[in-house]
């Protein structure tokens, strides 16, 4: 699989990550981890900025918590909250239930999408290919 294009990212732009990539990338996935690696250099050299929704966080967190890897739940927790944390508050899930009427979006999704354009995001980074169908912002997948 061929890494992930981000070089159509303005420097400083500002990106909402979906769960799978940064599962991804901080378990060092074989196949999966390398198609994200431009995207998480280009954060590491300062060139964008990194966003994430607390529904995200806690998908991520729960794998270590679920394996009893507290300490490593905490080392990710850490990383994650070092980038823009978006809450979901009302404007957000009301925005996110248009897109669900909209775009059939299971909620996890239409929150992730709703989240990306509330904080005028510049992209959508993901995995899941139902998210191809939104057209309101953009989605590298």
């Amino acid at each position: 699989m061929e890494p992930l294009r981000v070089d159509t990212l303005r420097p400083g732009a500002r990106v909402l990550l979906d769960t799978p990539p940064i599962i991804y990338h901080l378990e060092g996935h074989r196949t999966l981890g390398p198609r994200f690696a431009p995207l998480f250099e280009r954060h590491a050299a300062g060139e964008i900025e990194f966003a994430i929704t607390t529904i995200g966080l806690a998908e991520v967190l729960a794998g270590p918590l679920a394996a009893g890897e507290e300490v490593l739940a905490r080392r990710y927790r850490a990383v994650l909250t070092s980038w823009l944390v978006v809450p979901l508050d009302a404007d957000i899930a009301e925005g996110a239930a248009r897109l669900r009427a909209a775009c059939g979006l299971k909620l996890a999704d239409a929150v992730q999408v709703a989240s990306a354009i509330a904080i005028g995001a510049d992209a959508l980074v993901t995995h899941d290919r139902d998210l191809r169908r939104v057209k309101s912002i953009p989605i590298l997948s």
